[in-house]
């Protein structure tokens, strides 16, 4: 990775007002509080109201953004919208965004890399923001999972919740952020996870084809703790640092057994690694920002620390970064 010039300057973050718990689960499926929470971690999850789109998440978490570091989005050059829960086919939730926000000289795009959507959105705005071709970029990680959620399917129901969360990344020779990355796909497994949209046949497979989203657990969940474990030693080794050497572990918050399992098989442990399942469930694109948001309000995160972000998901799709937050 050629060395970096661009700089995490500001994080927001933002979910809905309804909750969703583990009780109140119980009162619609076949489920309980301890059932949920010993095999997932979650003990409850954020819901959009039923005319709250993504868009409107990534308005609130930019302007949570702007107020909490004193920030001005008027010269942002490139909105960058991470997230498979898009308002509409097209135009794009970040052309959306730019409208909303009124910033009147930016690109606008959608990124679609499912849990690794943050990971990949702030990878993409490294590359443009280093390369000169842009000064200042708004990565957005943003779903409304509850849209495409079926509630009478007990296995997926429990596990997902909506959030959104914000990072703006400057030009910054002197403090850049980003150190390494990783990242990698593994596309015949896309089977085993998705969403149908225009097509029925996946690789040549029948897929069930109701608009919800449908998943494999246990052969993501197989992939997740053979892959990640891996990917985080190879972002270690590209900073030539091992992997303890990170000050913070931020994986995508699918799962605490899965968290847990990629910790034991990395050696990394988990009482320095931050999540934001327990609140708000498998945020998908949003889950990233939301716990390195909840670190930074908790005071766990310091100026200066090395955090390993890792997102992995749909696709199958995984992207792991080592970046130095200096806020």
């Amino acid at each position: 990775m050629s060395k970096s010039k661009a700089r995490i300057t500001a994080i927001g973050s933002y979910v809905p007002e309804r909750a969703l718990t583990n009780d109140d689960l119980e009162k619609m499926i076949e489920t309980t509080d301890e059932w949920i929470t010993q095999r997932t971690g979650i003990k409850e999850r954020r819901i959009a109201a039923d005319e709250e789109f993504t868009s409107d998440l990534c308005v609130k978490a930019v302007e949570n953004l702007t107020e909490s570091f004193n920030k001005s989005i008027a010269d942002v050059d490139m909105i960058i919208v991470c997230t498979i829960t898009p308002d509409f086919h097209m135009p794009s939730v970040a052309a959306n965004v730019q409208a909303k926000l009124e910033i009147e000289h930016s690109g606008a795009i959608d990124v679609n890399a499912a849990c690794a959507g943050f990971t990949y959105g702030l990878h993409i705005a490294n590359g443009l923001v280093t390369s000169g071709l842009h000064k200042k970029i708004l990565v957005i990680g943003a779903e409304t999972m509850s849209k495409i959620t079926d509630y009478s399917d007990r296995t997926t129901c429990i596990l997902f919740g909506d959030g959104a969360g914000a990072a703006l990344v400057e030009y910054d020779e002197e403090k850049p952020s980003f150190i390494s990355s990783y990242l990698g796909s593994q596309g015949e497994a896309g089977i085993n996870l998705y969403s149908t949209n225009l097509s029925n046949r996946m690789h040549g497979k029948e897929l069930i084809d109701n608009g919800y989203i449908v998943q494999n657990g246990r052969q993501v969940y197989k992939w997740a703790v053979t892959t990640i474990p891996d990917g985080m030693k190879k972002v270690m080794q590209h900073a030539e640092l091992d992997v303890n050497q990170a000050d913070w572990f931020v994986p995508h918050s699918a799962n605490l057994r899965m968290i847990e399992s990629i910790c034991e098989k990395s050696l990394f442990p988990i009482d320095r690694t931050l999540t934001s399942l327990e609140e708000y469930g498998n945020t998908s694109s949003a889950s990233i920002p939301l716990a390195l948001h909840k670190g930074i309000r908790e005071g766990k995160i310091k100026p200066g620390d090395n955090i390993l972000l890792y997102g992995f998901g749909g696709g199958l799709t995984h992207c792991g970064l080592l970046i130095n937050l200096t806020l």
